[in-house]
């Protein structure tokens, strides 16, 4: 029985890899000086990956609780401003907004990394380890 909860349906297959996709776009947007057509796909492609990873109505309560409203704000304000252009501005508003949001899940986050083989090998390393606890 608990072993069917760990299972991956395809909408959750699928949705894990829209929120790849939608990381690398990003990264991509950053890497290229902040080009706003390869954010916009990658907040696209973001959001669509959290619906498709946890369903519609879980992703539309999460979004919607009371007190994530300032997390809210920056997240799809900064979304607003890449859509416009203002991609640098944009982006710092994601940004604060994303840790508003997700801050509570990045040390749960960081410790299924430590699990990974080679990822978590290099997690483990001094330096990267001390940086890693401290934003955890």
């Amino acid at each position: 029985e608990s072993y069917k909860k760990l299972q991956m349906d395809d909408n959750r297959k699928i949705g894990t890899g829209l929120l790849v996709l939608g990381f690398v776009f990003l990264s991509m947007g950053v890497l290229f000086f902040f080009d706003s057509g390869l954010l916009t796909i990658g907040d696209v492609l973001f959001l669509l990956g959290i619906t498709m990873t946890i369903g519609p109505r879980r992703t539309f309560v999460f979004f919607f609780k009371r007190k994530q409203l300032r997390g809210n704000l920056f997240f799809f304000g900064g979304i607003f401003l890449v859509l416009f252009n203002r991609t640098f501005i944009g982006m710092l508003l994601q940004v604060i907004g994303f840790l508003n949001l997700f801050g509570p899940f990045i040390p749960i986050a960081v410790a299924a990394m430590r699990t990974i083989p080679i990822l978590g090998d290099f997690l483990s390393l001094p330096i990267i380890s001390k940086i890693v606890d401290q934003i955890a």
